[in-house]
């Protein structure tokens, strides 16, 4: 839930920036898995896709253990990972895989969005905020799960694309660690925007490379080492379970 220190923190700053001015219009960026959503999109795509039988379910699980692991601790190989995680996508064609993603959205996503994460989302909405969800989850995969919410703003890791076909390679920059302030540099010069007075959500310390650019950094239901860093820097810490 939102904490009513954290809504009074959202106020006081809203105030702040409004004094003796006209309102100030902020970019909201969210992570998504374990922030906006109660649980790994990614993940819990691989689940899916073994109960239909697309992959083997010893083989993901192996896989999936082992860079989760290094995701925790810091240190994947995110190319490694994304070999693994987008090789369904190109040995599936496009026509099938859009009715599985409407199917998975619908059954296995849509639960696992908080009353809480869509207060937060409206309330920035509500303001005027510009808001852009920033996952290193492929965009395939996350484009509906944006949606769900109302946003248009996505960067994601973008599979590659050759005659209407995913082929398990990337296109540019995968949007994790660096790689997401990079990204987001990228977008805000195509769309004008900047990081004054802005906001960015995130559970994870492979985030604080962004974190620490943004003006109003918090910590959303967060990892060990990513609380301890928040803590010491006095940066909200809340719960949207």
């Amino acid at each position: 839930m939102l904490t009513s220190r954290f809504l009074n923190i959202l106020l006081e700053c809203r105030i702040q920036n409004n004094f003796m001015g006209s309102p100030v219009l902020s970019l909201a960026i969210f992570d998504l898995d374990n922030t906006l959503i109660r649980g790994d999109s990614d993940y819990q795509w691989g689940q899916f896709l073994i109960a239909k039988g697309v992959v083997d379910p010893g083989y993901a699980k192996r896989e999936h253990d082992r860079y989760y692991a290094d995701y925790l601790a810091g240190n994947l190989d995110i190319y490694a990972f994304l070999d693994f995680q987008l090789k369904p996508l190109a040995e599936n064609d496009r026509s099938t895989l859009e009715v599985w993603r409407r199917e998975f959205i619908d059954r296995h996503i849509l639960e696992l969005i908080t009353a809480a994460a869509q207060q937060l989302v409206d309330d920035h909405r509500k303001k005027g905020d510009t808001l852009l969800i920033i996952t290193a989850t492929n965009s395939f995969l996350t484009r509906p799960i944006a949606d769900a919410f109302g946003i248009n703003h996505l960067i994601g890791t973008d599979p590659e694309e050759k005659q209407g076909q995913f082929t398990g390679k990337v296109v540019g920059i995968p949007s994790y660690r660096e790689g997401k302030v990079e990204r987001l540099n990228q977008w805000m010069a195509e769309h004008g925007e900047n990081l004054t007075h802005s906001w960015f959500y995130s559970d994870s310390h492979n985030d604080l490379p962004l974190l620490d650019l943004v003006e109003h950094p918090v910590a959303v239901n967060p990892d060990g080492i990513l609380a301890a860093h928040a803590r010491e820097r006095g940066w909200p810490i809340i719960d949207l379970d």
